[in-house]
């Protein structure tokens, strides 16, 4: 359930069935197995194509088993994709025992990834019942969500600005967490930065924690509504990161936001509207820094 990788290697965050920003994201990235590729969950639900895009996916990952990699998000669970459209989708187009047969494959799929031992990712966030990393490889498969706990909330918890330790979420979903929480936990397993996903960013990703945890949204455009743009993190083999940025398909929001970027950092524009930010190294580790971090125009979310 806890996977152990290594850089260089690209993680994109939520999908969410928009199959032709993931195809996007691989022109933009390069497709498997040029690149390695880790995946934070969520790839179904909400959008209009998640059978394509957890197909390929997984065809992928059957191909190219040690160049892609998907971990589970909270929407690969049977009680919350019955609600948000994948049941629908599988209903309409072929049948229900499709449905049922992804969601065994998805109570399968491991919860949480390890970068070079540098960088902890996952779906949501942490647990206040997280006390060792031999927890999560402990955990048995196949397994369904349950309705709290541990794997519910590597799926589910969220950082807070405005807290100290933990809190409930949201309706008391799960948790929310403080910075506190993310220094003490990279500090004890000797970690420089936690990715995870699960929440829409308008830029398509934030920083929190003084740059400690990074949060990646890699829809853009999301439920067509939203006007996010969707982030894909590339890690190299030093362990500098940079964010691929995808806007939406609208030429005329593409054009304006490239000349935007290129005033701030005279990033380049390649590849449908991808631009590539600078990276750096602070201080004596690696961190990951925007256009906006280069030109000290904005503080760490």
């Amino acid at each position: 359930m806890l996977l152990e990788l290594e850089a260089p290697i690209k993680i994109c965050g939520n999908i969410h069935g928009q199959y032709t920003d993931l195809l996007r994201h691989f022109e933009s990235g390069g497709f498997p197995p040029k690149s390695n590729y880790l995946f934070l969950g969520n790839y179904i639900d909400r959008g209009r194509q998640s059978l394509e895009t957890i197909c390929l996916l997984l065809a992928y990952k059957t191909k190219y088993p040690d160049n892609i990699f998907l971990l589970r998000g909270n929407h690969e669970c049977a009680s919350i994709n019955r609600i948000y459209g994948f049941y629908e989708e599988c209903k309409r187009r072929y049948n229900i025992k499709l449905w049922k047969s992804f969601n065994a494959c998805f109570n399968c799929l491991p919860v949480a990834a390890i970068v070079a031992g540098k960088i902890f990712c996952c779906q949501g966030g942490l647990s206040p019942d997280l006390h060792s990393l031999e927890q999560i490889q402990q955990i048995q498969r196949p397994i369904d969500v349950p309705d709290a706990g541990l794997l519910f909330d590597l799926l589910w918890s969220d950082p807070d600005n405005d807290l100290k330790r933990w809190s409930e979420n949201d309706a008391g979903i799960s948790f929310r967490f403080g910075v506190d929480i993310v220094n003490e936990f990279l500090n004890r397993h000797k970690m420089d930065l936690i990715c995870r996903a699960h929440q829409v960013i308008k830029d398509g990703y934030e920083f929190f924690a003084d740059r400690r945890l990074v949060t990646i949204f890699s829809a853009p455009d999301y439920l067509g509504s939203f006007e996010n743009a969707g982030a894909l993190m590339s890690v190299d083999e030093n362990l500098m990161c940079s964010f691929m940025i995808l806007h939406s398909s609208s030429e005329q929001a593409n054009e304006q936001d490239n000349k935007n970027l290129k005033a701030d950092c005279q990033a380049q524009s390649v590849s449908d509207s991808v631009i590539n930010p600078p990276v750096t190294k602070v201080g004596g580790c690696q961190k990951c820094v925007s256009c906006a971090d280069m030109n000290d125009s904005a503080s760490p979310q």
